[in-house]
């Protein structure tokens, strides 16, 4: 790392820890312009963020749009307009033996975030936890992934014409830099990444004793039952197909009945044929993987069983046909990584049952999905498997319902976020108790302690 890089990481954390100690980040109003110039950015600059991400990562205009800004944009109009709400102190009941007095919790902003985004959604998910930072009142540090460079780019040039550029800063590099700022002194961490990194952060964050977000990933696992296998397979395909799979609650692998299975494989190699046609690489909606590192990585995946549908490739392109695997031994490589690409495994299992133990069996996934007509199987799924989060016919789509918190449970991370989660993901829900001196009604409570005195406090506390 150079010396100016090296100087300029403190240098950025003292001056946006400045701007939140000075007090500008605290009032309502603040926070609503913030908010407003997110919008307005996401907005106004929607080709300039597309043009990046189909630099980066081959997306298609309208994916960007529905994928990255949409979901951007609807979660800091959801915090405009929840604002108010969110950030009134709310009483809390006192016990008798306290009365007269008051009690209540007040949001009260953590400080300064450093926010640490991922190269696979790279807008979304850098802005979309800042969000919740600047409508708790918190300053922020973000860090862009260098993995998209462009989309880091494009973060740096235009967050400081929309948003307070003293107490919010862009700070790009790579690993170097993500090193030199973990060094620094921060409120709160959010991380969007890989099971390995956040352990890094987990380990760093801990010098300073300061709270951290993880979102991380996982295999999460698809379960057909049953149900009209053409809906179900497009509905799988395109969650794993969005952004060439490298989405965090992709489906990872399906676990399908004896019954289903013949019929879901026939449907799934027709459904990816009808999203991205007889020759994807032709598509201008199918994107491409990040970068060969990770390609290289996906064709050795492959061989992890017999190619049901898709296979083709090419390294100079970054292209990975759809893909869809059978035969594939549960101890194969493709089993037991995040698959992070267009590569979905098919398994087969004898019942719900087999199916729940082997997800259990294994790291708790980010998400689990069902896919069954059955609500007595539904209901038997949400019992019986642990997962950040549980969606029944569909897969991927609970991300832009903005009330529903978004995080993992254990190896899948720590923490949520989304709508007024995000809000107190970042504040402090702080307790404040009030008494008057008129009249002390707490003499009851001092030593001596008399027989009196003691059936008292039993009875009121």
């Amino acid at each position: 790392m150079s010396p100016a890089v090296r100087a300029g990481v403190p240098e950025a954390v003292a001056a946006v820890r400045a701007a939140y100690d000075d007090g500008r980040t605290r009032p309502l109003d603040w926070r609503r312009r913030q908010l407003q110039g997110l919008v307005r950015m996401v907005t106004e600059r929607e080709e300039d963020f597309n043009a990046a991400l189909k630099q980066d990562l081959g997306k298609n205009p309208l994916e960007g749009y529905l994928t990255e800004l949409s979901i951007t944009r609807a979660e800091a109009e959801h915090a405009l307009k929840n604002l108010t709400a969110w950030a009134r102190p709310r009483r809390v009941p006192v016990p008798l033996g306290l009365q007269p007095a008051a009690a209540k919790t007040e949001p009260q902003p953590l400080g300064v975030a450093l926010i640490i985004g991922p190269w696979n959604y790279p807008v979304q998910l850098i802005l979309a936890p800042l969000v919740g930072a600047l409508a708790a009142g918190n300053a922020a540090v973000l860090k862009p992934s260098e993995m998209a460079p462009a989309s880091s780019a494009a973060l740096a040039r235009l967050v400081p014409q929309y948003l307070d550029p003293d107490a919010v800063a862009v700070v790009e590099g790579g690993a170097d830099t993500s090193s030199a700022l973990l060094k620094e002194r921060f409120d709160t961490i959010f991380f969007t990444g890989g099971e390995r990194v956040g352990r890094i952060v987990l380990q760093a964050a801990a010098e300073h004793l300061t709270p951290v977000t993880l979102e991380l990933g996982g295999k999460s696992p698809a379960v057909v039952l049953d149900g009209q296998m053409p809906a179900v397979a497009r509905r799988l395909m395109y969650g794993k197909l969005l952004n060439a799979g490298q989405t965090c609650v992709a489906p990872d692998y399906v676990l399908v009945t004896e019954d289903a299975a013949p019929e879901l494989e026939k449907q799934l190699a027709k459904a990816a044929r009808s999203l991205f046609g007889a020759d994807a690489s032709r598509s201008p909606d199918y994107g491409r993987i990040v970068n060969e590192d990770h390609f290289d990585r996906l064709v050795g995946l492959m061989e992890g069983g017999t190619v049901l549908a898709g296979g083709r490739h090419d390294r100079a392109e970054r292209y990975i046909e759809p893909t869809v695997l059978t035969g594939v031994d549960p101890s194969a490589p493709v089993m037991q990584e995040e698959i992070f690409g267009p590569v979905l495994p098919v398994l087969r299992v004898a019942d719900l049952d087999e199916a729940m133990a082997f997800i259990n069996a294994r790291p708790t996934p980010l998400s689990a999905y069902l896919y069954s007509n059955s609500a007595a199987a539904r209901a038997r799924f949400e019992q019986g498997v642990r997962a950040g989060s549980i969606s029944h016919n569909a897969s991927t789509v609970h991300l832009a319902v903005p009330e529903l918190p978004f995080g993992g449970a254990g190896a899948s991370g720590t923490g949520a976020y989304h709508g007024r989660r995000s809000f107190e993901t970042f504040s402090q829900l702080r307790p404040v108790f009030t008494k008057n001196t008129l009249v002390d009604t707490l003499r009851v409570a001092y030593p001596p302690y008399s027989g009196l005195k003691k059936r008292l406090l039993r009875r009121l506390l």
